[in-house]
């Protein structure tokens, strides 16, 4: 089975980041369809190939977020409600895997296959996890990269439109991650503009 790109390993959050500088960035077809808005895309020169292979790091990047929330809930060491909070950010990655795969199949690409949960577990390093709060700190990790590569895209659209999809999605994992902050009783980011630098 052929992919356009490698399934990519499990990225640190630095490297989570740095993903777009290494891919370049999403063009405004990939995020107008990602939206939705084939109308608009049809409309937009692009280059499907470029974007495919950036989509599908982005996918990467999902897969492994669904199965570190994976790995968390199995643990046993997540009690209620923190269990709960867990399944729900698992299932707002499920709904951003299921845009991106749709969106790299109607750009005519293969989407990049998930690996297996153990390795997932290895990577993460899941045997490390010894309380709930070793899961929080993890997933906290995770949001947080997630948060700074999805902002990484929204500077290359001239259209406020498609930056605002790239912004939702960035929401959602800043959402997540602060909340996960919360359950952690970490402190809040204090700094202005903290996210996305």
């Amino acid at each position: 089975m052929h992919t356009l790109i490698s399934a990519p390993s499990i990225l640190p959050a630095a490297s989570r980041r740095g993903f777009l500088a290494r891919t370049g960035s999403l063009s405004a077809v990939a995020v107008a369809m990602l939206a939705g808005q084939e109308a608009l895309a049809q409309g937009m020169a692009a280059d499907p190939s470029k974007d495919v292979s950036i989509l599908n790091v982005a996918l990467g990047l999902e897969h492994e977020a669904i199965n570190a929330y994976q790995l968390g809930a199995a643990s046993g060491l997540l009690q209620k409600p923190v269990l709960d909070v867990a399944v729900l950010f698992q299932s707002q990655h499920k709904a951003h895997r299921d845009a991106l795969i749709a969106t790299i199949q109607k750009l005519g690409g293969r989407p990049v296959a998930e690996q297996s949960l153990e390795q997932y577990a290895q990577a993460l390093q899941a045997s490390t996890l010894k309380s709930q709060a070793d899961v929080l700190a993890l997933a906290a990790r995770l949001e947080l990269g997630a948060t700074n590569a999805y902002l990484g895209v929204i500077p290359a659209f001239a259209s406020r439109e498609l930056a605002g999809v790239a912004g939702r999605i960035a929401a959602d994992e800043t959402m997540h991650y602060t909340a996960l902050l919360n359950a952690l009783g970490r402190p809040l980011p204090t700094a202005a503009l903290s996210f996305g630098a």
